[in-house]
């Protein structure tokens, strides 16, 4: 386990007509609703532009998927070179542990899309794990360079 810097300085914040806090998504490029979770996510994709230099392009955020038993939402991919999945991330509200059962999502997630790493962040605690050979996993003590896996500059 490890800790992500809070970049409240790359976070834009705006109030709706509503009265609602939105956040700008630099993915997306389009406000959405300023909620615990998405906090989370937001700070994780800052600290993966600004910090990792992972290439906005090779993030998605929020995309359907479907696995055997289920069709749901990850929260964020970051793609390799090839636009392959490289991270998977599965966010959480800062007051939700990360446990067993969020472990379970993510690997729901990761039975369809076989990401080399996972993430499991909820802005108080990071786990990051190489995933490349399952049967036995490496927890990480920080995120991977993505230069590591483009071998060089992208």
């Amino acid at each position: 386990m490890f800790s992500l810097p809070l970049l409240a300085d790359k976070i834009r914040l705006r109030r709706a007509v509503s009265g609602n806090t939105q956040v700008f998504d630099p993915i997306r490029k389009r406000w959405v609703a300023y909620t615990p979770e998405e906090a989370v996510r937001q700070n994780f994709i800052a600290c993966g532009l600004s910090m990792m230099h992972y290439p906005q392009a090779y993030f998605s955020v929020e995309k359907g998927v479907s696995a055997p038993g289920i069709a749901a939402r990850f929260d964020l991919i970051v793609f390799d070179k090839a636009h392959h999945p490289w991270m998977l991330v599965e966010c959480k509200a800062p007051d939700v542990p990360i446990s067993e059962a969020t472990l379970f999502q993510l690997l729901r997630y990761h039975q369809k899309l076989r990401c080399r790493y996972w993430v499991l962040y909820n802005g108080v605690s990071c786990y990051c794990a190489d995933a490349r050979f399952p049967e036995k996993i490496a927890w990480l003590p920080a995120l991977p360079p993505f230069e590591d896996l483009v071998g060089g500059s992208v």
